[in-house]
Order: structure tokens, then C-alpha cells, then sequence
């Protein structure tokens, strides 16, 4: 099936309830290309190689979660974001980009899909911000979660705390958001999740008795776009694929 760009656009624009949200970049339709769609390529981020994959599929349109022309970047089109530019619009693909949208969605995002694939059971969410909280599924001890994460996620999980002891409800919040540890020390949980981790983190951490997961940016932030992905499949009947270009961070 194919669907006009301005269909897709508005859809997705009230799906994700973009004008909720105050974001460092702008959501929805970054690059404007064809105005049919009918090839869909997701993924995490708009890399160049993300960009050359779309190219060889014959995609009409990229959705991901990192896009571009973020908060404070220079607005010069040069160097590497001149060729990534170049690159959309010589092929007339149109590039989709949606960051916190696509992390507070109670469906399709990241938060959410994160907590389906570990099985958490989600109790709440701490106000004001986008931290989950909930309870792990069955018996865990520090070193446990660690390999379960590991092991859902495909990525070698960094673990701050004590290997034994025992975790029984969490907090979470996908990508770079380990600036929330603080407020998941105030919730009173025993263990937090995040994409990313920094030196202060570590001693945070430890000081407070809260373990700490570092998961991968990339790696838990990979749920989101590919669920969205096989929403817009199902719901017009487009050719959709997800295409995961793993990262170490």
C-alpha cells in the first residue's frame, strides 16, 4: 500500500503527541522527500550507514528515534551532516525523527517496549519526568538482572552494586538518562536502569545503595522505533523493516 507523506506525517505527529512535549530537536518530519510512501525503513539513529541501507532497500522514508538539527549544534551544513543531508535528498527519502515522543508512549515506546522484553510489571512513573517504576519478574539479585539484561538485550550490561544482593523493584528510563538516578534514589527502589554512564554515576550509586545498570544507549533504545515500525505496518499496510546497527555504547 502507499500512503501520502502528509497522511503519515499527521498520524504520527497525534500518535506521539508531539506538541506535548519540549524537546531538544524538532519531531516529526525533518527532511521532506517523496511525496508517496510506500518503503519504510526504522531505526535507532540517522547515521550515515543507516541512510546507505535505506538507499539499497529503496526505501521512501526513514523513521528513527535520533534524528537531526538538535539543541545548540552549529546550523552550519557542512562536513558530515552536509553529506548525510546530501545523501536524503538526492535519493528524495524523507527522514521522520521522534526523541521523547517516542520514549514516553505507552505502547510503542522506548520505556514500554523495554519493559515488555524484561517483564517487568510497571507500577507507576515518577512525576514529571520519564522514569518508570515498577517490579522485576521473580527472583533477582544484582548479578542476575545483570545477565537477564544482557542476555535480552545482546550488550555487555555494566553493573554498579553488589552482586548478591537482591532487587525487587525498579526504575528506568531508556538512552541517556542516568541524570535520573537521583530521583530513583528518592523513589526508594532498589535498582535503576539507564542507556549510559559517567563517573559521578558510579559513586552515586554506590554511596546510595542503588544498583546501577548501564544497558546501552543504543541497545535500549532500539524497542521504541521498531515497534512503531510494525504499529504503521499493520495499521496502513506498508512495507516496513527495522534495521539494527549495533553500537558499543
Amino acid at each position: 500500500m502507499t500512503l501520502h507523506r502528509d497522511e503519515l506525517t499527521d498520524y504520527l505527529n497525534d500518535y506521539l503527541a508531539v506538541p506535548q512535549f519540549s524537546d531538544y530537536c524538532p519531531n516529526g518530519l525533518q527532511v521532506e522527500g517523496k511525496t508517496d510512501i510506500r518503503r519504510l525503513v526504522t531505526g535507532v539513529t540517522a547515521s550515515q550507514r543507516l541512510i546507505d541501507e535505506a538507499i539499497d532497500r529503496q526505501a521512501d522514508a526513514i523513521l528513527v528515534h535520533h534524528g537531526y538539527f538538535w539543541k545548540g549544534e552549529s546550523a552550519a551544513l557542512t562536513g558530515i551532516k552536509r553529506n548525510r543531508l546530501a545523501a536524503l535528498l538526492a535519493n528524495n527519502i524523507n527522514l521522520y525523527a521522534y526523541h521523547l515522543p517516542l520514549d514516553a508512549h505507552p505502547e510503542v515506546g522506548n520505556n514500554t517496549q523495554l519493559a515488555r522484553l524484561m517483564g517487568w510489571n510497571v507500577t507507576g512513573q515518577i512525576d514529571n519526568s520519564l522514569v518508570m517504576l515498577g517490579e522485576v519478574d521473580g527472583e533477582h539479585t544484582g548479578a542476575s538482572l545483570r545477565q537477564k539484561l544482557a542476555g535480552a538485550l545482546e550488550f555487555d550490561v555494566l553493573h554498579i552494586g553488589e552482586s548478591e544482593d537482591p532487587i525487587e523493584t525498579i526504575a528506568w528510563c531508556t538512552g541517556a538518562a542516568q541524570g535520573f538516578l537521583q530521583q530513583a534514589i528518592d523513589a526508594g527502589v532498589d535498582a535503576f536502569v539507564s542507556g549510559e554512564i559517567s563517573e559521578p554515576t558510579v559513586h552515586l550509586a554506590r554511596e546510595s545503595g542503588v544498583h546501577y545498570f548501564a544497558a546501552g544507549h543504543h541497545a535500549t533504545e532500539r524497542g521504541g522505533p521498531a515497534a512503531l515500525g510494525l504499529h504503521l505496518a499493520q495499521r496502513f499496510g506498508l512495507s516496513v523493516e527495522f534495521i539494527d546497527l549495533p553500537i558499543p555504547v
